[in-house]
């Protein structure tokens, strides 16, 4: 498919494979255009695409979608690229050198889809256990390797007390009109259990709708809280269906 990469300078042409990475769509562009992979940030709709995620990954990327471009130079730059290793597989990750433990943990959730609760990140066989502390206090560098190891949690099979989560649905221009919706939902709640809600309320329409929680695809019957999803946060709706091929 052909999307648009939109510039300060102008609009350029790309044709994209299904199985094109964001990585793989920074080189051609460092190819075709001179751009350094270091310099870019790719984004649509106000998300940043993660490297790590692929097109089919992005199913609000499709033919004629404006992709927009920003280039910052290098001298300027504070990113890095690391390599997060989850059990065999090894994936290409660009971060900020002051960026936080946390906002790498929600990264690699964007890309793996594991609970961020569940994720233990080390680096040179050290433990990142302070969330808050930034990237650089724990040496990270440029072409750093984080090895991340899930936690189990089954320590006391008891039931957390449900929370209730105050949150923004932002729905998209092909879903009735364009809104942003405030609602309160218990976070053992399903995105099947919201999306009747917001069905009932006649927020949606009956046509199929997907959602999106920070760049993720949520899956319909697990819970809010199993994807991470907080007060304050907001959910993304758009309209068709997803199907991956296994």
């Amino acid at each position: 498919m052909k999307v648009i990469i939109v510039t300060w300078a102008g609009e350029l042409s790309l044709e994209l494979g299904l199985n094109d990475s964001v990585f793989d769509i920074k080189r051609k562009i460092e190819q075709l255009f001179g751009v350094q992979v270091a310099s870019q940030a790719l984004a649509v709709y106000g998300f940043e695409l993660i490297d790590g995620l692929d097109m089919e990954d992005y199913p609000i990327i499709v033919e004629g979608t404006k992709i927009d471009l920003t280039i910052t130079p290098l001298e300027l730059s504070t990113k890095i690229l690391v390599f997060v290793k989850i059990s065999t597989r090894r994936m290409n990750i660009e971060v900020d050198r002051m960026e936080t433990v946390g906002s790498l943990k929600e990264k690699i959730h964007i890309v793996d889809g594991a609970p961020i609760k569940r994720l233990s990140l080390f680096f040179s066989g050290i433990e990142m256990k302070e969330d808050h502390r930034c990237l650089c206090e724990y040496g990270i560098c440029d072409q750093s390797e984080i090895n991340v190891m899930y936690k189990c949690i089954n320590h006391l099979r008891i039931e957390p007390t449900p929370r209730k989560l105050s949150l923004l649905v932002q729905t998209s221009l092909g879903l009735l009109n364009s809104a942003i919706i405030p609602v309160e939902v218990k976070d053992s709640s399903s995105v099947n259990d919201l999306r009747r809600m917001l069905l009932d309320e006649k927020v949606l329409p009956r046509d199929d709708c997907f959602f999106i929680h920070k760049q993720r695809i949520m899956q319909d019957n697990c819970t809010l809280a199993w994807h991470g999803v907080s007060s304050g946060d907001t959910l993304y709706v758009f309209k068709g269906t997803i199907t991956r091929e296994n």
